[in-house]
């Protein structure tokens, strides 16, 4: 079986390579800091291909993006090798290796000198991550989505999502339906949200755009001096989706100071502040690429976003925990509680989103 040094070695890196280390905190792929002779530096990774089956559609989706990112940076005067992604190919011209054993292998350039944040410590760091994902929409605004390969089908198709909820639901395969037939009852009084933004995609009414689809802080690479952005990282879920979901995703992650799976409800909230912070960052960046529709519906994307993933972790409960990893019996469905708790704060707190948006508009 070939070691990391020996897949190293397939691709065409500027000298030998002599060291690989374990790097980040990272639960898909596996990754490694690489040294080489001549002091270059390398992320090497291999790709968890039970997750990205499509491993193929997956690499061309990140050369495509990422080559057009890198002309747009340049065009504009910045550094191309430390604003975007740099795939290194192997030394037959390929944008991954598949090793002897069958899994699948890629090289990054290392991208020095920053910090990865996994929460916000203060709000000024939420408003640099809407300025590095607002800046991540404008340089791609005219890139042509149909080009991407949707590597996870319906992967924020909420109308499918709320489908396979009731399908989960109705098979009950654990059991546990009546445990929480409170937060099943919330999901179907809240059904509607499903339909907000995914149907206006084949009306016409909202783009299709190149997108993150997982938009959290610790996708940001921030420089370790000033703090300010650097470059977004982890495009394995760039796929054609809405601008929209991006944002929302941004929300339902960054403006709950609680845990994901706090168990206290009273500490969930949507902190205003912090939605303001995001919300300014991303409209100073792309705010004159997106269409007057986008605009209007960012603040609904937040309840939108942070429903799909609580009808996800509820149906994951129901269906006997196949999806998410757990850590205690009820751990998904305490997840459930508080994406729910925070939909309904954020549903009272829709007017004032609308106020900020459109201060920043």
């Amino acid at each position: 079986m070939e070691n990391a040094i020996d897949i190293a070695k397939k691709f065409a890196l500027t000298s030998e390579p002599v060291k690989a280390e374990g790097f980040g905190s990272g639960h898909i792929n596996s990754t490694y800091r690489l040294e080489c002779e001549d002091g270059s530096v390398y992320l090497l990774q291999k790709i968890n291909n039970h997750v990205f089956a499509d491993v193929d559609g997956l690499m061309n989706n990140i050369d495509l993006v990422t080559s057009f990112l890198r002309k747009k940076i340049e065009a504009r005067g910045g550094d191309p090798m430390r604003e975007t992604r740099n795939i290194i190919k192997t030394k037959d011209g390929k944008n991954y290796y598949q090793s002897e054993d069958g899994t699948y292998w890629r090289v990054f350039v290392f991208i020095d000198h920053t910090i990865v944040l996994q929460v916000v410590e203060e709000p000024k760091h939420f408003y640099y991550a809407g300025k590095a994902f607002g800046n991540f929409q404008k340089l791609l605004a005219d890139f042509p989505a149909e080009k991407l390969t949707e590597t996870i089908p319906n992967f924020h198709n909420t109308v499918s999502r709320y489908r396979d909820f009731e399908r989960q639901i109705a098979e009950n395969r654990s059991g546990r339906a009546e445990e929480c037939a409170k937060e099943i009852a919330f999901a179907r009084r809240y059904d509607w949200v499903a339909r907000t933004l995914y149907p206006l995609i084949a009306k016409g009414e909202l783009p299709l755009r190149v997108t993150h689809n997982d938009t959290k802080l610790n996708n940001v690479m921030l420089d370790e001096k000033t703090g300010e952005p650097v470059c977004v990282i982890d495009l394995d879920t760039v796929m054609p989706g809405l601008s929209l979901y991006d944002f929302g995703d941004s929300m339902r992650f960054g403006t709950n100071p609680a845990a994901e799976d706090e168990k206290d409800l009273d500490k969930v909230y949507c902190d205003l502040n912090l939605f303001e912070q995001y919300a300014k960052g991303f409209l100073e960046e792309c705010g004159d690429s997106l269409t007057k529709r986008e605009i209007e519906l960012l603040p609904m994307s937040s309840i939108t976003m942070t429903y799909e993933c609580g009808i996800r972790f509820l149906a994951d409960f129901v269906d006997g925990d196949h999806y998410f990893k757990t850590e205690r019996p009820e751990h998904n469905l305490d997840r459930a509680r508080t994406q729910f708790k925070l939909v309904a704060d954020m549903e009272t707190k829709l007017d004032e989103m609308h106020k900020i948006v459109a201060k920043y508009v």
